[in-house]
């Protein structure tokens, strides 16, 4: 009895001070996204060439109007959009050309955007562009992207990493999702950036240098996480990445469960790809070498994604009433509300204006649900490419609030 009552207080004590950890992380770095960040101070010399990068895999609607958006962005400089047309009809890469955007064509046995992008730039000449800018098919570059990725360039990054933030809030899941991006914006962008270390990307809204992004892509391979994969091969480089808050790229969030739990399948399947890939090289890095940066972008593979984190949280609470055995309610209680503040302190402002942040909040429990769903899903994420469909949306103007 005394070995059970052993074993058990020493699992549920280990689970615990493992949550414990993933809360410490995510409270301080909400509280550091809340440090004022320095303005970029440069005098902008010259207006360098920028390649807008867009991959589409068989998007022939949405692709359209935003490969115009970018066409018709206001920037001093030179710039050509490139559709990376994986799988677009044949009418649809006409009417693109005829538009004055440049397509590359590129097909694969099993598509994805690392390769797609690779691709694309082994097409176009070196010393073209010295920008390198990536889009997703659904985003809409703020105005004054172009302008301030080229100045923060001009302040000596090679890496840069724009504000991406909702275009669309119209339902109950989108607006979950919308706040979802913007927490993560405030912990793993601006906390990060606050503080001295380098912002992580997020997939798109994101620019290189032109030769830079073509050595980072080589033998990208086919991850279903390639800016992760970019994240680990820059802080290897011990390049810092820019975070420019106050720069947006819009993007359209999920609108219903099937798509948010193929997206979550694809995001944890990229999770558990790095963790076992760099965890051993993660504490090389760190002792021989004091790359702290690489280190830290393993310990957030090792996180427990924040959904699944309040349900596991809210069980372990639960059950403590009823065990003989493990830490105490209160333990567990603390957790929940060291979670709570590091969510809600993460979360924009604007976003308690709105009414539909309390809809939102109901359907928690079905995010949740679709999270435990996606982790039955992994080996779906490593056979197939679980691309996100898009529509044809308007950029809220919630977003501007």
């Amino acid at each position: 009895m005394f070995l059970i009552e052993l074993l058990g207080n020493s699992i549920l004590y280990s689970i615990g001070i493992y949550l414990l950890f993933n809360c410490c992380y995510l409270l301080f770095f909400s509280l550091a996204g809340h440090r004022k960040i320095k303005p970029l101070q440069v005098m902008v010399k010259k207006s360098r060439r920028f390649c807008i990068l867009i991959p589409a895999y068989r998007e022939n609607e949405v692709v359209i109007e935003t490969s115009q958006a970018a066409l018709n962005h206001n920037y001093a400089g030179e710039f050509d959009v490139f559709v990376i047309a994986d799988g677009l009809q044949p009418e649809t890469i006409v009417k693109l050309k005829s538009t004055g955007v440049k397509v590359i064509e590129v097909a694969f046995e099993k598509s994805t955007k690392g390769k797609a992008l690779s691709a694309a730039l082994d097409q176009i000449p070196d010393k073209t562009y010295d920008i390198a800018a990536i889009l997703d098919v659904d985003n809409i570059m703020g105005s004054d992207f172009m302008q301030e990725v080229n100045k923060a360039f001009g302040a000596g990054y090679r890496v840069v990493q724009a504000h991406r933030t909702a275009k669309n809030m119209d339902s109950s899941f989108a607006f979950l999702d919308a706040c979802n991006e913007e927490i993560n914006n405030h912990i793993y962008r601006k906390g990060h950036y606050a503080i001295g270390m380098s912002s992580a990307l997020i997939g798109s809204g994101m620019a290189f240098g032109f030769t830079y992004l073509k050595e980072l892509l080589i033998g990208i391979g086919e991850t279903v996480g390639e800016d992760k994969e970019l994240d680990f091969r820059i802080v290897k480089d011990q390049e810092k990445i820019c975070y420019l808050d106050k720069v947006f790229v819009y993007d359209e969030k999920i609108e219903n469960a099937k798509v948010f739990t193929q997206q979550r399948t694809r995001w944890i399947a990229a999770q558990v790809e790095f963790l076992k890939k760099y965890a051993a090289e993660g504490v090389i890095q760190l002792i021989r070498h004091g790359n702290f940066e690489f280190f830290n972008k393993v310990v957030q593979a090792f996180l427990v994604p924040r959904v699944l984190l309040i349900g596991i949280l809210g069980v372990f609470f639960l059950s403590s009433f009823i065990l003989p055995v493990g830490p105490s309610p209160l333990f567990w209680a603390v957790q929940l509300f060291m979670l709570s503040a590091a969510l809600f302190i993460a979360l924009p402002a604007r976003f308690y204006k709105s009414k539909r942040l309390w809809q939102a909040m109901f359907q928690l429990p079905y995010a949740l649900f679709c999270m435990v769903k996606a982790l039955f899903q992994l080996k779906k994420a490593k056979t197939s490419f679980l691309s996100t469909p898009h529509k044809v949306k308007a950029v809220s103007t919630e977003v501007n609030i």
